[in-house]
């Protein structure tokens, strides 16, 4: 079994005061064993609601998830011993140190390799002797890092886990999750910092609206999504050829300047350029965040679903 998460049209309605929220429409996605899976989407899209289908704390509308290979509602207390989980809002008790709630977290797992743990705490630069209520949201976020990996679970559930750290701890979280992913195991990270998700994972997945809108390698993302051309003529460009290729979007003139964005092959828009005097052509790769503000534009063409064979 390499399906670490599998989900079936899982899908999630919320009734509010005789009004319907639909946060979460028919979701297919497979994160597999041993990667790093982003979840990517802006507040509302259903991301915080997808992790909580997973863990049992909501009830699907319709369809399922698995986890494992176990159904989430039938075998929710098997599949919790085996996931370490970070939530997006961490509350604990105000008035206790550090210490004493990592040590109750790790007799409630049954017993955890304490050396492990001094490792993580060192690592995150984590002072255990402070209560709760001081600690700043990054190091909130530190501690919530330490219970979700304390018992070196199969599968990690995180959400937002870098809201609040600093550029330093933000590489050292990088390092932990690759180590992780190194280990053979698996990491579903809910995010809405692209640098982030550009930076370790594997496969990305783009939420809008409650919709899966996309599923594709890092790869996919950043070098077949589409490019940022930017063309400079030697005369008053013509524009109407090159609106006329297919896959040319966004595109806008700034006098003899010509900037658009590019899906798909090159070459269309060379031929269409044959005819005009070209001083300079250049044409990046989108970033992360270039794809991602493009998902949320009008302007974006439907991309089909991407899922690993």
């Amino acid at each position: 079994m390499n399906s670490i998460i599998a989900t079936h049209q899982l899908s999630k309605t919320y009734n509010l005061r005789a009004k319907q929220i639909v946060a979460l429409t028919d979701l297919n996605i497979e994160v597999q064993k041993g990667e790093i899976f982003g979840y990517l989407g802006p507040n509302g899209a259903g991301k915080t609601t997808t992790i909580r289908l997973l863990l049992d704390l909501i009830r699907p509308s319709h369809g399922k998830a698995e986890v494992f290979g176990l159904d989430v509602r039938q075998h929710a207390v098997d599949i919790h011993k085996r996931i370490g989980y970070l939530p997006g809002e961490l509350n604990l008790w105000p008035n206790q140190n550090a210490r004493r709630v990592v040590r109750h977290f790790g007799e409630l797992r049954g017993g955890v390799d304490w050396r492990y743990v001094d490792q993580l705490t060192e690592r995150l630069k984590l002072d255990l002797s402070m209560k709760f209520r001081s600690y700043s949201t990054g190091n909130k976020r530190k501690l919530g890092l330490v219970l979700a990996l304390m018992h070196q679970p199969e599968l990690l559930i995180l959400d937002e886990p870098t809201s609040g750290l600093d550029p330093l701890m933000q590489q050292e979280f990088n390092q932990i999750m690759r180590e992780w992913r190194d280990s053979g195991r698996t990491v579903f990270l809910s995010s809405h910092m692209l640098s982030e998700v550009q930076a370790i994972c594997d496969r990305v997945a783009i939420l809008k609206d409650g919709k899966l809108k996309t599923v594709q390698t890092m790869q996919e993302f950043m070098r077949r999504e589409f490019r940022l051309v930017s063309i400079t003529f030697r005369d008053t460009p013509r524009t109407e050829p090159l609106a006329a290729v297919s896959g040319v979007q966004n595109l806008r003139v700034e006098g003899h300047q010509v900037h658009l964005r590019m899906a798909g092959d090159v070459d269309p828009l060379l031929k269409a350029l044959h005819d005009q005097y070209i001083i300079d052509f250049d044409a990046e790769d989108a970033s992360l965040e270039d794809v991602f503000l493009a998902y949320y534009s009008n302007n974006h063409a439907t991309v089909p679903v991407k899922e690993r064979a």
